[in-house]
């Protein structure tokens, strides 16, 4: 990896903001490397399309905005909708397997899928839907260290919650390796 340009989707409420802030700080205080984060809110807050836009890098970043990204992440139709056709020829695309249903991938295009808000919810709080998608993420990249990202979700959530918030992100992250091994059935397209 040089340079990575990333952009986490869903709606206000899905905690997209705080995966794109999880990954960036990872990134740039725990992984020795440079982030950077951009953020965009629909017109009211919670229910509307927003998203986080995280370039991660090898290098310094003299650019700070996506323009063309290789790894989409999103937790609703409407994002996946909106920025699927942003995305590069070869991109990573990851879902939420029970809220999204991608149409016109590409064919260079990688795919992967967790349902994760059944894996929230089977933890008893449907609100770390995004750490699990978080922990898959970091499994099926490869971006960024997974003790690095472990690390930022605990500096990164509502002290008490962090506990919960580690057992979402191991979930997420075991299901990517499983996954990514081949043990899980994969998406096919």
């Amino acid at each position: 990896m040089s340079t990575a340009e990333i952009k986490f989707g869903g709606f206000g409420g899905q905690g997209v903001i705080l995966a794109g802030m999880i990954i960036g700080r990872a990134a740039s205080i725990y992984d020795n490397k440079f982030a950077t984060l951009t953020q965009s809110f629909g017109p009211e807050a919670r229910g509307s399309a927003c998203s986080a836009q995280v370039i991660v890098s090898d290098d310094r970043i003299l650019y700070p905005y996506v323009t063309k990204p290789q790894i989409l992440m999103v937790m609703s139709q409407e994002s996946c909708n909106k920025f699927l056709p942003e995305i590069t020829e070869d991109a990573t695309v990851i879902i939420e397997e029970e809220l999204v249903k991608p149409k016109g991938l590409k064919p260079g295009m990688k795919l992967f899928a967790i349902p994760a808000t059944r894996f929230a919810e089977e933890l008893g709080r449907k609100m770390v839907l995004n750490i699990v998608m978080v922990g898959f993420f970091t499994a099926v990249t490869k971006l960024v260290d997974c003790n690095a990202v472990r690390e930022a979700v605990k500096t990164s959530v509502p002290k008490g919650t962090e506990n919960l918030n580690l057992q979402a992100f191991d979930r997420g992250y075991e299901y990517g390796i499983s996954l990514v091994q081949g043990s899980a059935a994969p998406v096919i397209q």
